[in-house]
């Protein structure tokens, strides 16, 4: 059975205290309150990941936001895979639209980051997901199923198997739209038959892909009813922690 993961991105959000703060409180709510095998992933900024290990349970991880796609080198204000195997972090999201809309981050450098980030034991968060305009004027579900082909599908099946994707409609991220469960349901269930067909039903089935885009109590239990949705990538309301924690109660 495939792993249920809830991962938080605070993207570029929180003070050191404020971060102390609320990782202590979704550690011990996780811990009082959730009863699932469900994982949690709590992605921070990078300056906080080492106080931030420290709060690592065995169900509550702390996972780093992005890394770059070299060892090491003269790369100004970057933090490498190495750096961030060498505090024990397990987790890395990879490719999230900001990343790639604002640091012009293309398929091709996101396959080294996948390289570098396997390299050194890190279990990548790839995103992928499509615009409101593409989803209106193209073949979306391709376009998305393209993401995964030309950044991830040069990997071994053993290699694969550590990845977890997360669809995140760019439509719906911090707008406050939301995929409805059906919508994340197809594109879910398109983008695991499009990892069958490569690597087979058995690495397909045993792929957790998460939901990502304006993620909240509210709408998390629909969202996660649906057969092929494997959990979250939660933006906003990972910095609350009762909001957060009553997502991850919702699987």
């Amino acid at each position: 059975m495939r792993k249920k993961i809830v991962a938080g991105n605070w993207k570029m959000n929180k003070t050191a205290e404020e971060a102390v703060a609320l990782t202590s409180e979704i550690v011990h709510m996780i811990a009082d309150e959730v009863t699932s095998d469900v994982e949690v992933v709590l992605c921070v900024p990078s300056l906080y990941l080492s106080t931030l290990q420290q709060y690592a349970t065995g169900r509550v991880s702390i996972g780093a936001q992005n890394i770059h796609q070299k060892a090491s080198g003269a790369y100004t204000g970057e933090i490498s895979a190495p750096m961030v195997k060498s505090l024990n972090i397990p987790y890395v999201i990879l490719g999230h639209s900001e990343r790639r809309q604002y640091f012009g981050e293309t398929d091709e450098i996101l396959a080294e980051k996948v390289n570098i980030a396997l390299e050194n034991g890190l279990k990548p968060i790839f995103c992928c997901g499509e615009s409101l305009e593409q989803r209106q004027n193209e073949d979306y579900i391709a376009l998305v199923q393209a993401q995964l082909t030309n950044a991830l599908f040069h990997l071994s099946a053993e290699q694969f198997g550590q990845l977890v994707i997360a669809y995140e409609p760019i439509w719906a991220i911090g707008t406050g739209l939301t995929a409805s469960a059906q919508q994340a349901q197809d594109m879910h269930a398109a983008l695991r038959s499009h990892i069958a067909s490569k690597y087979g039903a058995e690495v397909a089935d045993n792929t957790t892909i998460q939901y990502g885009g304006s993620v909240s109590a509210a709408n998390a239990a629909e969202l996660f009813s649906s057969p092929d949705v494997d959990g979250g990538l939660v933006g906003g309301a990972s910095l609350k922690s009762r909001d957060f924690v009553n997502i991850v109660k919702a699987i």
